[in-house]
């Protein structure tokens, strides 16, 4: 079960600030972002060895996609594609909103469940497969938490253990470097198993990696400093691991 949790504020120089934490088989093999695609040179991605997918992503052009698995749809399953597959496909949208449109479009027979966030500087769209069927929802202004349901779900444990820790914890600054207080969530390990946001259960399944993203308004990305996204990034538990910035050459 990942968690994403983002952060919206329109208007803001930062208007979106999102924290992840990948949780897989720690055997899976995978490469930090960079842009491994040659034919999506725009694209800079954590990638899948396995399936070759990512499980998020940044293009040149300031989209961001993550996806989570929903409950019980760990791994991969015979006749289905792999998720990965659509974190590059709506990176090759040029916003947010054509991303989500095109994925309003997917079979939901080709795929297994999954729960899909999609933000630009100006927009910002939760993609869900259950049920057999397709959702697409603006996310809303303000703090939103998916890991393997319904967005802000009280009765997912994770959720209502670390959503009003995220509510009332020190937003972060990225003009002065400050990240302080989320690192400090998505780190926690005081609760058991898949209930704390960074674990490692007997079996081998556990907290791969984390993440901190902010992108930059307009008027910040096309001013006179052409300020672009931050991008830092824990290449193992984030309790354990430094984060540093994901370069964009």
């Amino acid at each position: 079960m990942c968690t994403v949790v983002i952060l919206r504020r329109p208007g803001h120089a930062w208007p979106v600030i999102l924290g992840a934490n990948r949780d897989e088989m720690l055997n899976r093999p995978w490469l930090p972002p960079a842009r491994h695609w040659e034919d999506r040179p725009d694209v800079i991605a954590g990638k899948d060895e396995l399936a070759g997918g990512a499980w998020m992503g940044l293009s040149d052009t300031g989209v961001v996609a993550c996806i989570l698995n929903r409950h019980g749809t760990l791994g991969p399953a015979a006749g289905k594609r792999s998720r990965g597959e659509l974190v590059l496909e709506a990176l090759d949208h040029p916003d947010a909103a054509g991303a989500a449109e095109a994925l309003a479009e997917i079979s939901p027979r080709a795929y297994r469940p999954f729960n899909m966030v999609i933000a630009d500087n100006r927009d910002a769209w939760w993609v869900a497969l259950a049920d057999q069927k397709v959702r697409v929802r603006p996310i809303p202004t303000g703090i939103s938490m998916f890991t393997a349901g319904e967005r802000n779900d009280p009765a997912d444990p994770r959720i209502a253990t670390y959503l009003p820790k995220f509510d009332a914890a020190p937003i972060p600054d990225p003009d002065a470097g400050d990240w302080g207080a989320w690192k400090a969530i998505l780190s926690t390990t005081e609760n058991q198993g898949e209930r704390a946001m960074s674990f490692r259960l007997p079996n081998g399944f556990g907290t791969s990696s984390s993440a901190l993203l902010a992108l930059p308004s307009p008027a910040k990305a096309f001013g006179a400093d052409k300020t672009q996204p931050i991008w830092l990034f824990a290449p193992g538990p984030p309790e354990s691991s430094p984060f540093t910035a994901i370069a964009r050459d």
